[in-house]
């Protein structure tokens, strides 16, 4: 089940929204912005003033950013020296990217480095937007996004009242405690059924004799290379596990980066769970 906005609309909207945070008048202009990968361009697009943005990454256009259609008719930057300098940020806001070296001629020529938390948690993504929102003079927008997202998980707590669901990429990976995907899954009221911490290949045997009765999806929507090598996402069994059980499909474009949007796809899962109208199977409320 999917959602009806997709990233691109999604991004014209925010853009729209957050017009009347960048316009009021400040003390100082707002300082010019270079982003250095796909996850800091959202930042950027979301919390700068258009005329401040100096670089977004070559990435920043592509079907999986979220925000990608706000960034059409603004610079593209390689995250390189000779790309970076040339634009003369004031700051530079990167999730990975950008190597030392290139971080640290751009600190010594007096440019602030902004590093989003690789957030596990909201509390994370909350840190993160007031970090960038802070450093580009637009808190109000920042507060924003943060409240839009906590309104998002206040509407979604519990959704799922606890059925036991399992998180799969397209790639035939999942994802255990200790990461943003499992405090999507138990915001909506989902119980995780990866054991273990942090993202790992999905075990094939175990899916082979102890099949989920309830599958979240991630990524399906632009399959990684991963899928058409030879690797669990290929496997016959995974593609089954998938048709029969997928509660509801999330896009890459709100996965692959820790941000305020995550609320979204709490708010996605929320309204699978509001458009079942069988309560779970009693074997799975143990």
């Amino acid at each position: 089940m999917r959602a009806a906005m997709g990233p691109t609309r999604a991004g014209a909207c925010v853009a729209a929204l957050l017009g009347c945070f960048a316009a009021p008048a400040a003390a100082s202009p707002a300082p010019t912005v270079m982003s250095l990968d796909q996850c800091s361009d959202q930042y950027v697009l979301a919390l700068s003033p258009r005329g401040a943005i100096v670089g977004l990454s070559p990435r920043a256009r592509n079907p999986d950013s979220w925000l990608g259609s706000a960034a059409v008719g603004l610079p593209i930057r390689r995250a390189d020296s000779e790309s970076a300098l040339a634009a003369r940020p004031q700051v530079v806001v990167r999730y990975w990217g950008g190597d030392p070296r290139l971080l640290a001629d751009l600190r010594r020529r007096g440019a602030r480095v902004v590093t989003i938390e690789d957030a596990v948690d909201f509390d994370g993504v909350r840190r993160s937007v007031r970090a960038v929102a802070a450093a580009l003079g637009q808190a109000a927008a920042g507060q924003w996004l943060i409240a839009r997202m906590d309104g998002q998980l206040r509407a979604g707590a519990g959704a799922w009242r606890g059925r036991p669901a399992l998180y799969l990429t397209s790639g035939g990976a999942t994802a255990g405690t200790g990461t943003l995907i499992d405090s999507i899954l138990r915001a909506a009221g989902l119980r995780n059924l990866t054991r273990g911490a942090g993202y790992r290949e999905v075990s094939l045997e175990r899916l082979a004799l102890d099949p989920p009765q309830a599958v979240v999806e991630g990524f399906f929507d632009a399959p990684s290379q991963a899928r058409v090598r030879w690797g669990p996402g290929r496997h016959d069994l995974l593609a089954r596990v998938v048709a029969r059980h997928t509660l509801v499909s999330l896009p890459g474009g709100l996965l692959g980066c820790p941000a305020w949007f995550a609320g979204d796809a709490v708010a996605r899962l929320a309204a699978a769970a509001r458009g079942i109208s069988a309560p779970p199977r009693a074997s799975e409320a143990s």
